[in-house]
């Protein structure tokens, strides 16, 4: 089944090389882990799938278009979506208000129909009892429940999830888990970058890992841990 495709992404600033010939595929409805040390690419290769920045070469591909030079928005449009590893709602808009910004611009619905689209997200979010209140004021779990409401008020087929458990208890990061599994139910492909690893790999069908931009290991999230090349570069384990 046609989904996302990476072919050979490079990706600079200056002398420094932040994505260096990264390829990969991920089927529409498949869950894909993202690990990798600090300064190894991660954010960087949601802000090229997103369109926040371009490529300086190589393609991206989604439901079997090429969408490299497509901006931000029209990918929005298509359903690629994502959350932020520190949330950015609008901080003095109700929780509700927040998601109506997202499925009457991202997703391009009438007002009648966002309202009903809404009120089902923060339902299912479990935010229906904070619609109304200012973004500002919700607690950390709650805050990151409002991100990837408001990710879904955009009908993402794809969502990216940057560092969604961080700073979360084990409990707040089970209840998450569990709202993250409800929304993959759903069909959508999640990508979702994580330290919180043993969070992550209780989830995900593959786990990539990234180092100085380029793919060091790809596969199953039992066989990548037990990788002696993985453990010396991401743990500092030596083999």
């Amino acid at each position: 089944m046609a989904g996302l495709q990476l072919e050979g992404l490079h990706k600079s600033y200056g002398a420094l090389k932040v994505t260096d010939d990264l390829s990969f595929s991920l089927e529409f409805g498949r869950t894909l882990g993202v690990i990798g040390p600090n300064g190894a690419g991660k954010s960087t290769l949601f802000n090229l799938i997103t369109g926040v920045v371009p490529p300086d070469a190589g393609r991206i591909i989604f439901d079997g278009q090429d969408i490299t030079r497509r901006p931000a928005t029209q990918r929005a449009r298509i359903g690629i979506c994502r959350s932020y590893q520190v949330p950015q709602p609008f901080n003095n808009m109700s929780v509700f208000e927040n998601l109506l910004v997202g499925a009457s611009f991202a997703a391009g619905m009438s007002e009648r129909e966002a309202r009903t689209h809404c009120a089902q997200i923060l339902e299912q979010t479990g935010l229906l009892a904070r619609a109304n209140e200012p973004a500002g004021q919700l607690r950390l779990l709650d805050r990151k429940r409002l991100e990837m409401a408001r990710a879904l008020a955009a009908k993402p087929r794809l969502l990216l999830l940057d560092e969604i458990a961080g700073g979360l208890t084990d409990d707040e990061c089970q209840s998450l888990l569990q709202l993250i599994r409800s929304i993959h139910a759903q069909g959508v492909a999640i990508i979702w970058i994580e330290h919180v690893v043993h969070v992550l790999t209780s989830f995900v069908d593959r786990l990539l890992v990234l180092n100085f931009g380029a793919k060091l290991a790809d596969g199953t999230p039992d066989a990548v841990m037990a990788d002696a090349e993985v453990q010396r570069v991401y743990m500092g384990l030596e083999a």
